[in-house]
């Protein structure tokens, strides 16, 4: 039966980011998703270097100071997982990283759970049949996180589920960015602290997605 990717998932990238100069290689990672990742705060303003790509990059380096490695964006705005799939092959694995974080949860309510699981599953596939690691992301929240009667937190909680169950049917990566969100919540934050925007989240809000994402990388 399948089950989540231990968290020595990432244990060969992780000793390969502990290789020092001659014998290290440069290492992509790669960022693949809409609004959240690409940056946007209260739109149209697009802080790059506040959001979780940026940060993870500056957390893996303090933590691999020897690594030569790119984290690299390639979300776009308003975009869901069914365009992204779409371009997957031709801005995604032809730089060729060994890993890809995928978030596309929080737009996928548009397109519904049935194509953006169909969607999930085409970019999973083809980087696994790459050679590729991957951590899926569950969205990022709304700021009605905290009302349960809320339709549209209810279609985001959804496709939170439907992301976590992808992980574990492929054994693969996943950084919960909605529980890290609802455990700060449980111990006292208020939504609006961890936003920038109704939708998207300010830099405190970024920081829990790219502590998520970093528990992965083991020095």
């Amino acid at each position: 039966m399948p089950v989540v990717a231990s968290g020595n998932y990432l244990a060969t990238l992780s000793a390969d980011l502990r290789v020092h100069w001659p014998e290290n290689r440069l290492v992509h990672i790669v960022c693949h998703g809409h609004s959240v990742p690409a940056g946007y705060f209260a739109t149209p303003l697009v802080d790059s270097f506040n959001a979780y790509p940026h940060l993870l990059h500056r957390l893996l380096k303090h933590r691999f100071p020897y690594a030569v490695m790119n984290v690299i964006v390639t979300a776009i705005g308003g975009e869901t997982s069914v365009a992204g799939a779409e371009r997957f092959a031709a801005d995604v694995l032809a730089v060729h990283p060994r890993v890809v974080m995928i978030d596309y949860g929080l737009n996928d309510r548009g397109v519904g759970l049935r194509a953006a699981e169909a969607a999930w599953r085409a970019m999973i596939e083809q980087s696994l049949a790459a050679d590729c690691q991957l951590i899926l992301l569950t969205p990022t929240p709304l700021s009605t996180l905290c009302d349960p009667d809320d339709p549209q937190m209810l279609l985001v909680r959804k496709h939170a589920e439907q992301i976590r169950r992808l992980a574990i049917d492929y054994s693969i990566g996943l950084a919960d960015s909605l529980g890290a969100f609802e455990q700060a919540i449980a111990g006292g934050q208020h939504i609006t602290n961890l936003l920038s925007w109704d939708n998207h989240p300010n830099r405190k809000g970024h920081e829990l997605v790219a502590n998520e994402i970093a528990r992965w990388f083991h020095a």
